[in-house]
């Protein structure tokens, strides 16, 4: 048994890897090394009850200290990794010390996109619990924001800042929100519900340039100039990958892993929002930057260490609370050649199957959470049901996933591997 296992990143996908490799029996020893200097904790609150000041920062905590010394957990908290020599199986830290390992997973997770040439209080991002503390203030301060993104950050943190009062405009170059990941009827959907809350959105609108003056800042648009005193940037992330960068792994996006979390370098495993993975279920590479993914990533990660043979097939789940609404989605909606709706689009209760060559590839439910728990069995199954029925929503869905065809799939001459 390998004697020092490295879990690099202190997120969720470090700590459910480091759980997963204790229970199933790994007694060598476990080091985590993460660059804030905090506890691990949960960060979709963030954008959510968090930021609302509904759930103390106490809250959030993954494990409490205790934890980690019952399973001899070492955290490195503080630290990062500066650079890695897979030759040599070593690390580099930002303390100075080197640290030698036998196997090491890379869940470093990634930060936010930043605009260039412009910072100051009044441009936020969120991806820390300091950045939510920070973020609170400054909307209860203004009592206005624009935000840049209509993505899931961006929705999230729109309603809740209209929960607080403020006045919220959002900019989206989508002729909707969420519409790049899920098209047109989720986000013209999406866009009624903060609509009737009192968002305004700027939609098919691209931003410029900001720039800053003594009252504030003006975000210029192909459309407009439009003075604001906070302005959250929420368009993406960026994986944290640079100490990767004499490594040889091709880095465009992530850390390249195949379906059972290895890169192309022996003992170097990844997992969660940093890993673009191949999964097998659906023959391409993605990279997915959510909690559920993110813990199931990383157990599978460790089970990979340990030696296992199992490819990682998760289907993708994920859900997002905006209002009073719940939304999920299971599956990967891009490369879809139809989408056939369930329930009523206007009143707010609706699915949407996302299908492929008539399989189901992906589902979206509005408030219809049994509707994903079922389309999550499609989507493992590649199952192929009638479109009128998945339609019709006096059928009973189960009724489609005993009888449901399923897709015969085209297997690649040649599967990409981890490198």
């Amino acid at each position: 048994m390998p004697s020092r296992f490295v879990l690099i990143g202190a997120g969720q996908c470090a700590v459910a890897a480091a759980e997963a490799l204790r229970g199933c029996g790994f007694d060598g020893e476990l080091v985590l090394v993460g660059a804030e200097d905090e506890l691990p904790y949960e960060r979709p609150p963030l954008s959510k009850e968090y930021l609302l000041g509904k759930t103390a920062a106490t809250g959030l905590t993954i494990k409490e200290a205790a934890w980690f010394t019952e399973h001899a957990v070492q955290l490195r908290l503080g630290t990062s990794v500066d650079r890695i020599e897979p030759g040599d199986h070593l690390l580099y830290l930002s303390t100075g010390e080197r640290l030698n390992y036998d196997a090491a997973l890379i869940a470093t997770g990634g930060r936010p996109r930043r605009l260039p040439g412009i910072s100051g209080d009044r441009v936020a991002y969120l991806r820390t619990r300091r950045d939510a503390d920070a973020l609170a203030g400054q909307i209860r301060r203004t009592g206005e924001i624009i935000i840049l993104g209509g993505g899931f950050i961006g929705c999230e943190v729109a309603a809740a800042a209209r929960s607080l009062g403020a006045a919220v405009t959002v900019l989206e170059m989508h002729d909707a929100p969420m519409q790049a990941v899920f098209g047109p009827v989720v986000g013209r959907a999406i866009a009624r519900i903060h609509q009737a809350a009192g968002v305004a959105f700027r939609t098919g609108e691209r931003v410029r340039r900001v720039t800053e003056h003594l009252g504030g800042l003006v975000v210029h648009t192909d459309r407009a100039e439009l003075p604001c005193g906070l302005l959250l940037v929420a368009a993406g992330i960026r994986p944290n990958v640079e100490f990767l960068a004499s490594s040889g792994l091709d880095l465009a996006d992530g850390v390249p892993v195949d379906e059972y979390c290895r890169t192309g370098i022996e003992g170097i495993f990844a997992a969660g929002d940093v890993a673009a993975a191949y999964h097998p279920l659906f023959e391409t590479r993605v990279r997915v930057e959510h909690y559920d993914n993110a813990i199931k990533h990383g157990a599978a990660a460790a089970a990979s260490m340990l030696g296992s043979d199992e490819p990682f097939r998760d289907p993708h789940w994920f859900w997002s609370d905006q209002y009073e609404h719940s939304l999920q989605s299971v599956g990967i909606a891009t490369g879809h050649d139809r989408v056939v709706v369930r329930g009523s689009v206007d009143e707010a209760d609706f699915s949407a199957f996302y299908l492929a060559d008539g399989a189901v590839r992906s589902v979206f439910a509005l408030n219809r959470a049994k509707d994903v728990i079922i389309g999550r069995r499609m989507v493992l199954g590649q199952l192929s049901p009638d479109p009128a029925a998945l339609m019709d929503t006096d059928f009973d869905l189960h009724e489609l996933v005993g009888t449901g065809r399923q897709k015969s799939r085209v297997h690649a001459a040649q599967r990409p591997g981890g490198s």
